[in-house]
């Protein structure tokens, strides 16, 4: 399991990884509040225009 308190878990999919290692580096990670957030490559490929829109416009 990781430093976090919690197990990997797709916030969108609700998908977890076979292997945590190899998925911490194709999941994004991201923060809604104190609470860390994880969505898979996947559903990271199918919102990213959504995603991107939520940036503030300092990331363009």
């Amino acid at each position: 399991m990781s430093e976090d308190a919690e197990p990997m878990v797709c916030a969108t999919c609700g998908r977890m990884p076979e292997e945590e290692s190899a998925a911490r580096l194709t999941w994004a990670r991201g923060r809604e509040g104190d609470r860390v957030v994880w969505t898979c490559a996947e559903c990271s490929r199918r919102h990213l225009r959504s995603i991107e829109g939520k940036l503030d416009s300092a990331w363009w």
